[in-house]
Formats: structure tokens, C-alpha cells, sequence
């Protein structure tokens, strides 16, 4: 009896930890290593208006989600407020998130507007910014986008 308990107790820490871990990947687009915005600096974007990529010593982990930067200044910074500089759509393209879809991105491509920074898919066969520019009414394309993420941000890709 004593065995079973174990092994139960066991599958439901396994299973919890598991379905834990499997959000982080549906809400971030991050690669294998959880590796977020594909090695560039939250803080780049937001502070500086920049895309610019990290280096691997100064690295944070914010919910199990692993963010570079490009000095230990720009790290202290993310590390007092993560919430403020992670990108919005779990940095999954924005015009994909207000289409209905996740989308991976150029992380060259973004739009800083409003304290927050969005990335979209560029490749050559579709510019996600420039679709999202020439709608010409960011407040909208917000808005749904945020209705759409609260869907999407529970699925895979």
C-alpha cells in the first residue's frame, strides 16, 4: 500500500511538473534550451530601441525562460523588473497573434510603442512590421492580438 501511494504521489509530481514546463513553451517562443528571443537583449529593445544580441555572460532565467543581455547593467536592470521587458505575444510575431496564429520571428523586426516592444515575422515572402505598419491603427491591432493571446498563448504552435 505504502508503494502505491509512492508511485502515485511520484506519476503526480512527474505530470504537474511536466504540464508546467510544457506552458512556458506554449507562451514563449523560445528554442530547446529555452533560450528566448534568440540570444538578443530584452533590455536592447525596450531602452534602446535596438536589436541587439546578448552574450553569454550576462544571462538571467525568468520563469524558466533563459534571457541574454549585453552588460551586466542591462542584466541588473532586467533582473529588478522582468515583467517590464519581456516582449509582448510571449515574442511570437504580433500581426501573426492578431491573424489567429503563431508565428516565429525575425528578432530584427519589431516596433517599440507604448513601453512595450512587439517582434514579427519577416522572410521573402511576407513583412509582418510592414503589414502591422500599414494598418495604420496600433491600438486596434493591439487589442485583438490581446484577445487572441489569451487562446493562443495556452496552445502549440
Amino acid at each position: 500500500m505504502k508503494t502505491l501511494k509512492t508511485i502515485l504521489m511520484a506519476t503526480v509530481v512527474i505530470l504537474t511538473t511536466s504540464t508546467a514546463w510544457s506552458q512556458d513553451k506554449k507562451a514563449n517562443n523560445i528554442d530547446n534550451s529555452n533560450i528566448a528571443l534568440q540570444g538578443y537583449s530584452p533590455v536592447s529593445y525596450l531602452d534602446l530601441g535596438l536589436a541587439q544580441k546578448g552574450v553569454k555572460e550576462f544571462k538571467s532565467e525568468h520563469k524558466k525562460v533563459v534571457y541574454y543581455f549585453t552588460s551586466a547593467e542591462q542584466k541588473a536592470r532586467f533582473d529588478k523588473n522582468p515583467e517590464k521587458y519581456l516582449p509582448e505575444y510571449g515574442g511570437y510575431c504580433a500581426f501573426g497573434i492578431y491573424a489567429g496564429a503563431k508565428f516565429r520571428v525575425d528578432p530584427n523586426k519589431f516596433i517599440v510603442e507604448h513601453g512595450k516592444y512587439f517582434l514579427f515575422l519577416y522572410n521573402l515572402e511576407l513583412d509582418a512590421q510592414q503589414l502591422w505598419l500599414n494598418e495604420k491603427d496600433h491600438n486596434k491591432l493591439v487589442t485583438t492580438a490581446d484577445n487572441n493571446w489569451k487562446n493562443l498563448s495556452v496552445t502549440y504552435n
